[in-house]
């Protein structure tokens, strides 16, 4: 009997000691972080429109269909979709098979926001400048797709589009009425043009009943061919991951000139002088400043005292300001003082004496490096792609160079400006996505980004201090970097945050590469609709992208501040 009781005491307090561990979890699963998702893309194909099928589709939360009475029925040549139910997305955007076809058509969309209503119709502006240069493997792949610029819509789970053909009207030529003149109202206002507003002035009387190929209509109008394979693009962003701390954010450095500059006694660049200039770095023979920068109260004493004392007079303290190879010393060893006499033949080991001073040309052009190497810049706080929370595995590996940095080009996203800076990230990762996934690049388009609050965000990988290629200026991606603010700046003034941040990025990364922020250089053309192929363009360092591509962007508002950012980048630089 005991042991029967022992028995059934035992077994219950191992159950009763068990229970714990069954209802909480242990340790280990209280300390695992929550998995972000990783984001996703919906594909949807634009079909041909029935003279009633999109808006009559789709019907307002309330169950009334608003569609007859904010929009106009659709022209037969019209492809679009209606998707009142849909997975969550953030982003839109409408592709195409090949790249290098125009998209000669208006494109609108619309959406409904979760558990809201739906928006008015705005406009998907043309995006085939921000790419890369006609000629890049990129561009030509396999992978890569025609595409609209990208529009930020906030959690929607709802989305119409449609795509109308610029209407050509054959008695004189004229282009449709209202696919060219007011593009842009949408998406730069960030308003729409209203539901359907503007749609219907270059609908044309008629239009290919296909959608695709050009054909007469009763009317005499004609629509131009859409290109083939047009789909409408839904991104979701996915949750912000959780980066290491350490790698979230790169925290903005003090500068230094990226090579010793001459000091006040007039070395040259690399040489160390005989003594400190009061409040200077002291530069030592391989270039790097000391650490102390203090005044020193008297010449500081040779790093390397010689073993014994010289046979000859020491040099001056002061050496000349041009390189080695204008010194006025012989290359040659010095004749042996036992022959003193004259030889009676000339020798044949006598060499030409070299100019003590050098040529005119070769000291200006000294001098312009020595001074293009003391101006620098700090580094700004910069987001690196694992504080965005950049997917590397979606983008290519490897990475392409450019030999140096000539000019900085200033975009917008054309995105919209309904946004929040705690947003910022998520709208990174959904035009990475749409670059990578949907368009066919490698990697994201612009090398940094900007928000309105002025945060300074790594784009494309490589190295923020790398003159890394990217897919932002068609036709100048070579030697030059691109700088996107986030936003639409046709029609509304950029924050005086964003346009400070671009002046200290440029500042910083022009003075790597001894960039005068308000200076002017060259590049040569890759192709575009502005400067033919081979072309030699002389470019502001700090650039607008209309300044080398016939395109609005950065906008109007954006581009007339790209003087005062040159101004400012110039005097943080010490100019």
């Amino acid at each position: 009997m005991r042991a029967y009781l022992a028995s059934s005491i035992g077994v219950a307090c191992t159950a009763a000691l068990a229970l714990p561990l069954a209802v909480y979890p242990g340790p280990a699963h209280a300390r695992a972080a929550p998995i972000a998702a990783p984001g996703s893309t919906q594909s949807l194909p634009l079909l041909p429109l029935a003279a009633d099928g999109l808006d009559r589709s789709v019907t307002a939360p309330g169950g009334d269909a608003t569609a007859p009475a904010t929009a106009p029925a659709p022209a037969p040549a019209d492809r679009g979709i209606a998707a009142p139910r849909v997975r969550p997305f953030s982003l839109v955007g409408v592709v195409w098979d090949q790249p290098s076809a125009d998209l000669r058509g208006r494109v609108q969309v619309r959406t409904r926001a979760v558990g809201g209503a739906w928006s008015p119709w705005r406009e998907l502006l043309p995006y085939g400048d921000e790419a890369p240069d006609p000629d890049s493997p990129e561009l030509r792949g396999v992978r890569a797709h025609g595409g609209t610029a990208p529009l930020w819509v906030g959690a929607s789970d709802g989305v119409q589009a449609r795509v109308r053909p610029e209407g050509v009207v054959a008695g004189d030529g004229g282009g449709g009425a209202g696919a060219g003149a007011d593009a842009g109202a949408g998406a730069d206002g960030d308003g729409g043009a209203g539901a359907g507003g503007g749609a219907s002035a270059d609908a044309g009387a008629g239009a290919a009943a296909d959608g695709g190929a050009v054909a007469d209509a009763g009317a005499g109008a004609r629509a131009a061919a859409l290109p083939s394979g047009l789909r409408l693009e839904l991104i979701d962003p996915g949750e912000t991951p959780a980066p290491p701390p350490d790698r979230a954010v790169l925290r903005a450095l003090p500068a230094h000139p990226a090579h010793p500059a001459p000091t006040a006694g007039g070395a040259a660049s690399g040489a160390r002088p005989s003594a400190e200039a009061p409040g200077k770095p002291s530069w030592g023979p391989s270039g790097v400043p000391r650490r102390s920068a203090r005044p020193s109260p008297r010449p500081s004493r040779p790093s390397i005292r010689p073993s014994k004392p010289p046979v000859k007079p020491p040099w001056p303290s002061v050496r000349p300001s041009w390189p080695s190879r204008w010194s006025a010393k012989p290359s040659s060893p010095r004749p042996s003082r036992s022959s003193a006499k004259p030889l009676p033949y000339p020798s044949t080991h006598a060499t030409p004496a070299t100019p003590s001073t050098p040529p005119v040309d070769v000291l200006a052009e000294e001098a312009t490096k020595a001074n293009a190497a003391r101006y620098s810049a700090p580094r700004p706080s910069i987001v690196t792609r694992a504080g965005w929370g950049a997917d590397e595995k979606i983008r290519e590996t490897g990475h392409v160079y450019s030999k140096t940095v000539k000019v900085a080009f200033i975009h917008h996203t054309v995105t919209g400006n309904k946004y929040s800076c705690s947003q910022a990230p998520s709208v990174l990762r959904s035009i990475y996505r749409y670059h990578v996934k949907s368009l066919g690049w490698r990697d994201y388009g612009y090398n940094f980004t900007i928000d309105k609050c002025g945060k300074i965000y790594e784009g494309r990988s490589g190295g923020v201090t790398k003159a890394v290629r990217g897919a932002h200026t068609l036709g100048f991606n070579t030697n030059s970097m691109g700088v996107a603010v986030l936003g639409t700046f046709s029609a509304k003034k950029p924050s005086a945050k964003a346009v400070k941040a671009i002046a200290k990025l440029t500042a910083w990364k022009l003075g790597l590469f001894k960039r005068n922020p308000r200076g002017t250089t060259h590049l040569v053309s890759g192709g575009g609709n502005k400067y033919k192929k081979g072309a030699n363009v002389k470019l502001h360092v700090i650039a607008g992208h209309r300044d080398g591509f016939a395109t609005e962007c950065p906008g109007k508002d954006l581009y007339k501040k790209l003087g005062s950012v040159r101004k400012t980048a110039a005097r943080l630089q010490g100019r």
